[in-house]
């Protein structure tokens, strides 16, 4: 009965070539495994460096609103489009209390450089603006996988256009994602933050709804009972016994 003999060389050569090949299956199936944070969990603590300095989240943003966005890569079109829209709005987000955070796996030099690079662009004919929020480094993808930011069918390097919209109490309160070729509506996360930060108790935000419209019911409490039989004098008011609204001040 004949014995197959190996050669060394050739034995280490197989066994490289079998740790290699587990190593891509295991990569593989950590990338496919990819999941998010839900609406109404925890948002994920992490620790990172950005162009503002080491950034330790949630704690260094205390009982503040937050929002994470994270982007492909820098020194893009779209992406740079969107920080100078963000950048923008940075006033209107300070109003309300938020906090902003922008992540990609781009490294902290190319971050750096690309931050100086927006601060000196003439956007849509306005004066360029300084951008005060950090970005955040996440080149070991650690950020990166405690989110969700890659799909891997999209990309195994590079995050899409993820956002997280997390509360004072560092609740996720909303997220949303967009592909890598589509800029997203800066205002419309301005938008959304209103929005919630109108909702509570009882009250709802109907569709297009914006910061001043009138809000819905989910139902009417004996507070809202009696000041409905007010009749003209009352904010409430039905459109169906299953849409009911209340009139902002």
């Amino acid at each position: 009965m004949w014995k197959l003999i190996i050669n060394p060389m050739k034995k280490t050569a197989l066994l490289i070539i079998l740790l290699c090949f587990t190593t891509i299956l295991l990569w593989s199936q950590k990338k496919n495994n990819s999941s998010i944070p839900l609406i109404g969990s925890e948002a994920p603590a992490f620790k990172a460096e950005s162009t503002n300095g080491p950034v330790n989240f949630p704690e260094d943003y205390g009982k503040n609103w937050k929002i994470i966005f994270s982007h492909p890569q820098d020194f893009t079109p779209v992406c740079s489009s969107e920080l100078l829209e963000l950048s923008y709005l940075q006033p209107e987000f300070d109003k309300l209390g938020v906090k902003i955070i922008v992540v990609s796996t781009d490294k902290l030099s190319q971050h750096i450089a690309w931050k100086a690079s927006l601060e000196t662009i003439k956007y849509k004919g306005r004066e360029p603006q300084k951008i005060n929020f950090p970005l955040v480094s996440d080149e070991h993808y650690e950020v990166s996988e405690k989110y969700g930011m890659y799909h891997y069918p999209t990309s195994t390097a590079k995050d899409i256009r993820g956002v997280y919209i997390i509360d004072p109490d560092n609740i996720v309160q909303a997220i949303i994602f967009y592909p890598m070729s589509i800029g997203r509506n800066m205002e419309e996360f301005v938008r959304t933050v209103e929005a919630l930060q109108t909702a509570q108790n009882n009250m709802v935000i109907p569709a297009n709804w914006k910061p001043g419209d009138d809000v819905m019911l989910t139902y009417l409490n004996d507070q809202d009972k009696a000041e409905k039989e007010k009749a003209d004098q009352s904010a409430i008011y039905e459109v169906s016994w299953y849409m009911i609204f209340r009139k902002m001040p």
